[in-house]
Order: C-alpha cells, then structure tokens, then sequence
C-alpha cells in the first residue's frame, strides 16, 4: 500500500520492537511460572469453579478454548473460556491466568464503568480500523480541500485505535488488581514465591496493553504527519 513507506517504519519499528520484547516477557513468565505447581494443588478449571462460587457469580459458565494463552471472559454469553494448558494445570501461572478472567466477570456482574466505555467502542473501533485508511487513501489522491477534508476523518477514525487501546489499559490493571486479591482472600496462593509469581505473570501480560498503546499511538502520529504533510505542501 502507499502509505507502507519508509517514514511508515520510523514509526513503526520502534512499536514493533516493544511488542516483541512484551510478548517475550509473557513467554517467560508463562513458561517459568507453569512450571511450578500451587501449594493447593488445584487446577485452573477447579479454582475457576471455586473463585466463581465464592463471588456469587453461578450464572458464568467455563468452556474450554483452542489455542495456547487463548483465554478470555466473554461477557455477552457470560462464559469464561480456559485453554487447556490452564484449566488442567496446577501450576502458580494457571490461577494467575483464571483468577484474571473472574476479575473481567466481577467487573462485567457489577457494571464496572471503563469496562462499559471499552464495550461501547468496539462498534466504531471495527469500523474506523477498516475505513480509516482507505479514506486516508482516497483523499491523499484526490487532493484539495475536499481531499484534505476525507484524509482528515481517516486520521480521526484511526484515533479510535489508540482511544480504545487507552481504555483497556484500566480495564485489564484492575481485572489483575482483583485476581491478585481473590487468590490471596481464598487462601489458593499462600507463599511468598507464589505471590510472586502471579504477580510476575499478570504484570507481564500488562506490558503488552502498554504496547498497544505504544503501537496505536504511533501509527496514529504517522498518519497525522502523513496527512499534515500534504496539507501544507498544498
């Protein structure tokens, strides 16, 4: 695509090489912390049962997902979803994993309020990353104000990417915050070591809402200098 020049990667290389580091970070943590069994010797699948039991939450059912560190919270079914190597592990890193989707059930059962803003921006998120460049595209080409004008709204509709990657930042911080909390309160982690590893997993895995922060941010200062370099040459 014409925009994919070599000022594109300036930008974007830096991002690129952030979400590498991040995502080995998770692999590191994932990798060393799976390793090493919880003291109570559950598993992933049991303590999500457990954990949802005691916060009352009956109506979140847990299905098994495909994939490796595949898990999620989906809060239109109300189902938590485990991947295999954590439901059936019992391994410090697999309640770290589980007690972190629970905290997005708790956040979803009491109506936590960025998990809502970042509900109702995934409409306009889809949209904007499929048509932001093309009316970027289109009004590069075009020229002029009405061209100007087009790129201008593909730039705003890109800006949707880093808003939405700044509202999920909250969302997930506190979906650890509570993990961390339901795992001590229930008694399923209970060394040092332990602690420390949930910790290590769950901090790991923030960084890489940190990248896509990065990443969004980014590609959106590419665009607007794209955008405002062709304005002022007009």
């Amino acid at each position: 695509m014409m925009y994919l020049n070599f000022n594109y990667w300036l930008f974007m290389i830096p991002a690129f090489i952030f979400t590498l580091i991040t995502q080995a970070m998770v692999n590191s943590a994932y990798r060393k912390w799976s390793k090493r069994k919880n003291s109570s010797g559950i598993s992933g699948a049991e303590a999500g049962r457990r954990l949802l039991a005691q916060a009352n939450l009956y109506d979140v059912s847990i299905e098994p997902v495909a994939g490796r560190l595949s898990d999620h919270y989906d809060p239109r079914s109300e189902t938590l979803r485990l991947s295999e190597g954590v439901a059936r592990s019992d391994s410090v890193a697999a309640l770290a994993i589980t007690a972190h989707e629970i905290g997005h059930a708790l956040q979803d059962a009491q109506g936590y309020m960025p998990l809502r803003i970042r509900a109702a921006l995934v409409p306009a998120v889809n949209i904007g990353s499929n048509l932001g460049w093309i009316l970027i595209m289109i009004g590069l080409i075009l020229g002029g104000t009405l061209g100007t004008n087009m790129a201008w709204l593909g730039v705003a509709a890109f800006a949707l990417g880093l808003v939405f990657a700044l509202a999920t930042l909250p969302v997930e911080l506190n979906a650890s915050k509570r993990a961390r909390q339901l795992l001590v309160t229930s008694g399923y982690i209970q060394t040092r070591e332990e602690k420390q590893g949930v910790r290590s997993v769950l901090n790991a895995a923030a960084w890489t809402y940190v990248a896509a922060v990065a990443s969004a941010a980014l590609q959106l200062l590419y665009f607007v200098s794209l955008v405002g370099g062709r304005s002022r040459r007009r």
